[in-house]
């Protein structure tokens, strides 16, 4: 009875001196400048546009706010858009890449027994870094692949085991979040700069995201893809949504090509309906900025070319698929041979994945608009520059 009287009496006690304890949320706090708060607990996470009287906006709360003020809604609203149909991707063709590197021409055969001894070449293709073939059967002698050509001839090659299967977004209406990819993986850091620590979060490239912030620091463009997440523009590429038909579009349907942020997108009748990475020219071989119209559509197309002088990077690649012309050779269409996307790769057309290539053909009408233009000002705008462009 002693023993429970003495634990009563301490509990008591302790009750009695925490009444009399201030906690921690009635220490003095200054909010925006106004004079000490005393006794007022923090306020639950929120934006406090307005000073809420009986409660302290700090911690997560001074950070929404903060977003508040710069019109970032939180709760963020989801991503307002999606992927097109994953069978876009689909694509009756094999192909394969030729082994033989330059000098060397690559030989052709008009049997795999000719192919596998090497015997009684009928032909060779010139040599190049960048030589793709469409074929319909492959046969193996030991671990030496031989492929067999959609044309009747073969060719020791190396069969493609996968294509790359990104898809870009479509959208229902202009979007009222901007987005964009990331286009190398990455951690964002938890505060713009490169004093920020990195999250352990990792970021895949190709990964679609929402941007509701961004922030010059340490000499370049810093993206805010979430609470704490920040990520370095080489890795990020974003969509800029421009709903105004530009000068010269008398249909309202076109496509934008903004070589800056490396995304192509459409609109339709003033609508943003699909967007998504490309890869378009590398120096010196640009894509041409300027308004042209789509005036081919070819379902499969075979490109080759070569603009050196001694031909060091011909290229060969049969049965490019979807393929819209619009500026002399230069083309949207799909690459099969291409690993990413978001960066500048090609000889002056823009590549695309097979999906996004097979929407934009479904999509698009001899006539219709492509809008080309690069918002940094790095790419040459003399048409005298240009010539007839390549794949």
């Amino acid at each position: 009875m002693k023993f429970l009287k003495s634990i009563l009496f301490l509990v008591v006690f302790s009750l009695s001196q925490l009444s009399w304890t201030s906690p921690v949320s009635a220490q003095a706090e200054t909010v925006s400048g106004q004079e000490p708060t005393f006794g007022l607990p923090l306020c639950q996470p929120g934006p406090y546009l307005y000073d809420p009287q009986d409660c302290l906006p700090l911690g997560p709360s001074e950070t929404i706010t903060q977003m508040a003020q710069k019109g970032i809604v939180y709760p963020f609203i989801p991503l307002q858009a999606h992927k097109p149909d994953s069978s876009l991707n689909d694509l009756d063709l094999n192909f394969a890449r030729i082994n033989v590197p330059p000098p060397d021409k690559a030989p052709v055969y008009a049997s795999f027994e000719d192919a596998r001894t090497g015997n009684n070449p009928t032909g060779t293709l010139e040599p190049g870094n960048l030589i793709y073939v469409s074929y319909k059967s492959i046969a193996y002698d030991g671990p030496d692949a031989y492929a067999y050509l959609t044309s009747g001839a073969w060719m020791r090659a190396s069969p493609i085991s996968s294509i790359n299967s990104f898809q870009g977004l479509e959208f229902s209406d202009n979007s009222d979040t901007t987005i964009g990819w990331i286009v190398e993986s990455t951690h964002p850091r938890e505060e713009a700069g490169y004093n920020g620590k990195e999250t352990e979060n990792l970021l895949p490239p190709q990964t679609p995201v929402q941007i509701y912030n961004t922030q010059e620091k340490d000499g370049t463009q810093w993206y805010m893809i979430g609470l704490g997440q920040w990520v370095e523009r080489k890795y990020i590429r974003q969509l800029v949504v421009n709903s105004t038909p530009p000068a010269g579009v008398d249909n309202n349907r076109w496509i934008e090509v903004n070589l800056y942020e490396q995304i192509l997108s459409v609109y339709d009748n003033g609508k943003l309906k699909f967007a998504t990475l490309i890869a378009s020219g590398m120096e010196p071989y640009y894509t041409q900025p300027g308004l042209f119209k789509i005036y081919n559509k070819k379902p499969t197309e075979t490109m080759r070319g070569a603009f050196e002088a001694d031909k060091s990077d011909f290229y060969y690649l049969e049965d490019v698929p979807w393929t819209l012309y619009f500026d002399k050779e230069r083309a949207i269409h799909g690459a099969y041979w291409r690993a990413m996307f978001g960066y500048e790769q090609s000889h002056g057309c823009i590549n695309m994945s097979i999906g996004d290539s097979h929407w934009i053909y479904n999509w698009a009408n001899v006539g219709d608009y492509v809008y080309v233009h690069d918002p940094s000002g790095a790419t040459p705008t003399d048409p005298s520059f240009y010539g007839s462009g390549g794949a």
